[in-house]
């Protein structure tokens, strides 16, 4: 007689990381406070009537009221409304164009501050028709920072690289390398222009700013002989949020050159998947014992499936298109930056929409770039205008062994509507466009990932601690580590753990441990101290709770004990038990929905069965051959938005 027993594929850990299924992470790409500003396009200025400069705010799951205001016209303001998963665009108008467009180098106030009552994602658009875009997604002011490298890449001959600063703060003092450039007052814009590359530049401030690279013309020569150029536009994220373990996807343009910046002296990187460019102005001819500022820079070709990097300091990683007209896969491109978020960085779920112009749109294919890990892609799913998820369509996976993450080009088609991505072990999405191989217009852009603090984290069951408190973990033993960037203390005393106040005195100085918890809420916080006698401290909230581990089952890998806290926004619900000791001749296994026997799938550990909005109770009931039985239900809520799109002009 054959026993059989389901296998358990489904870690506690990594269970646990799946909880915050549609939940709203903290520190990411939405917000509701967020500052922008616009560097100069080649030769072109704002009053160019096809020179369009675009704002694109999309919306979260509850219905938001915002405003756009232009600190250089006295405070005007568009207010705007937007109903859940809404997409709202505002292009500018001429007046508005100047007032947030720099182009001499200096400070201005130059700047727009975005402000909404729910948390949004907002992005930006620089376009002149034909040769001249890029799009930006646009940090809240809860990512910002006081430590930026400049990643830029080579300006064409006659041009400026360029970079601004907008200021959150008043008396915001701006350093570059090290020199006092300017004082800002909260709105306040300083655009700095040079003649060469300025990638690697430090930048730092007393108050969090926001950082722009905004190169007027670069050029990244698609192949030998042949030449191309574009604008960059990318907001660069702080170095606190940077990450020692990224992987970089491949669009279908096949082509691409990565850009890898050092944040501390001694850096060592490897990677996987890309060969190193030689050569380059600037650029290191080596991935070892790079200093802080130094970089280095990859090709990338489809077929390795995606780069993995590593290193053993934060790192900061753009990749970017390389221009070229491809008539025999009718398409072209023109040089891109995008900045890509580290591997920590993933989330649950990201609500995007196909990005145009308004009025001049040469683009003729739009593609959501999306990577995951691989061992759950099969998990990933689309939902189109609020329409049924389902798995992702007119594309193909390409998995990376060595990072064991895939990445998936998904064609965005649907003007109208808006798509949310979801899977619940986390993912990254990117967002691009293609022109028709008349011209060379594209755009490449991170979409939506996390932006959460490195410089200091800690983690419970490799769950961050900025959201532990979405995480519950079941009872028993749980695993603590932390990352820490800088020199500690060469005293002991330099890291200690507390759990609610108490300080754990045998963990002192503990990189790693662990400890069994019982059912219950605790306050963790991570202290320590650095060589110059600067501390940190970082505090998570941990909820245990009871899992009964002999048998389970889950609703989009979601436990039955915590179906109650979770609302799936798609319609197919996949369902799989967990029992230990069942016996396929012997016991007995059923399932039923409001009470009612689901037939036509008793004895089955894996199905699935689309719901409409509603709550249900959802019972497992398991007889096993000795007579016992064991039931267990969950409460499944569905609750599935239409998602509609409003474009205005002004």
């Amino acid at each position: 007689m054959q026993t059989m027993k389901t296998v358990k594929y489904l870690t506690t850990t990594f269970l646990l990381l799946l909880f915050s299924v549609f939940l709203l992470q903290a520190q990411n790409t939405e917000g509701t406070d967020f500052w922008l500003t616009f560097g100069k396009v080649a030769g072109f200025t704002g009053s160019t009537p096809i020179h369009e400069l675009q704002i694109r705010v999309v919306g979260g799951s509850k219905q938001t009221d915002g405003k756009i205001y232009f600190t250089n016209l006295g405070g005007l303001y568009i207010p705007f409304s937007i109903n859940p998963y809404e997409v709202y665009d505002c292009n500018l108008d001429l007046d508005q164009r100047n007032a947030v467009y720099n182009t001499v180098m200096g400070k201005t106030s130059k700047s727009i501050h975005i402000t909404s009552s729910e948390p949004v994602s907002v992005y930006a658009l620089n376009h002149y028709p034909s040769i001249l875009d890029d799009v930006t997604n646009v940090l809240p002011v809860t990512a910002l920072g006081n430590e930026y490298y400049h990643i830029s890449n080579a300006n064409a001959t006659g041009y400026l690289d360029a970079y601004a600063v907008v200021a959150t703060k008043n008396n915001t003092q701006l350093f570059h390398n090290g020199d006092l450039v300017e004082t800002l007052n909260t709105g306040q814009v300083y655009y700095r222009t040079s003649a060469t590359d300025m990638t690697g530049s430090l930048i730092t401030s007393n108050h969090p700013v926001a950082f722009f690279a905004v190169n007027q013309l670069s050029v990244i020569p698609p192949q030998p002989g042949l030449s191309s150029s574009s604008n960059l536009f990318q907001q660069i994220p702080p170095v606190n949020t940077w990450s020692k373990n990224l992987f970089v996807p491949i669009s279908i343009m096949d082509k691409e050159v990565v850009r890898i910046v050092a944040s501390q002296n001694g850096t060592n990187i490897t990677q996987t998947g890309g060969t190193l460019r030689t050569g380059i102005p600037g650029a290191q001819a080596t991935l070892t014992n790079l200093q802080a500022g130094q970089f280095v820079e990859l090709d990338l070709h489809l077929d390795s499936a995606g780069c993995y990097i590593e290193a053993n300091h934060p790192i900061g990683v753009c990749s970017y298109f390389r221009g070229f007209l491809s008539v025999p896969l009718n398409f072209g491109c023109n040089q891109t930056q995008c900045w890509i978020s580290g591997l920590e960085q993933k989330v649950a779920r990201s609500l995007i929409a196909l990005f145009a112009p308004v009025n001049y749109n040469m683009f003729s294919a739009h593609y959501a770039l999306v990577v995951t890990p691989t061992n759950t892609k099969v998990n990933t799913e689309v939902s189109v205008g609020g329409a049924l998820s389902t798995p992702l369509q007119g594309g193909n996976w390409f998995d990376n062994e060595t990072a064991k993450m895939s990445f998936y080009s998904m064609p965005l088609t649907n003007s109208t509507a808006s798509y949310v991505f979801s899977n619940p072990a986390g993912l990254i999405i990117y967002g691009y466009a293609h022109s028709a191989a008349s011209n060379t217009a594209s755009f490449y852009y991170l979409a939506s990932s996390a932006m959460r603090d490195m410089q200091g984290a800690f983690y419970a069951n490799d769950i961050p601690y900025q959201i532990l408190c979405n995480n519950p973990i079941c009872e028993g033993l749980v695993n603590f580590r932390t990352e820490i960037e800088g020199n500690l203390h060469l005293n002991p005393g330099r890291i200690k753990w507390y759990i609610n106040g108490a300080e754990e005195e045998t963990k002192c100085d503990s990189l790693q441990w662990s400890k069994p918890f019982s059912v219950g809420e605790y306050e963790i916080r991570m202290w320590a101290r650095f060589e110059n006698n600067d501390t940190i401290s970082k505090i998570g909230t941990l909820e245990i709770v009871s899992c009964n581990q002999d048998a389970v089952f889950y609703a989009n890998n979601v436990h039955h004990s915590f179906l109650q806290d979770t609302t799936f926004c798609n319609k197919t619900v996949n369902f799989h038990a967990e029992i230990d000791g069942f016996n396929s001749s012997t016991d007995t296994l059923k399932w039923y929905i409001n009470g009612i026997e689901e037939t036509s799938v008793q004895g089955q550990f894996l199905w699935n069965k689309p719901f409409e909005n509603g709550t249900y109770e959802i019972k497992m009931e398991v007889t096993y051959g000795n007579g016992e039985t064991l039931t267990l239900t969950g409460t499944l809520k569905v609750q599935v938005l239409w998602i509609k799109m409003r474009n205005v002009r002004y």
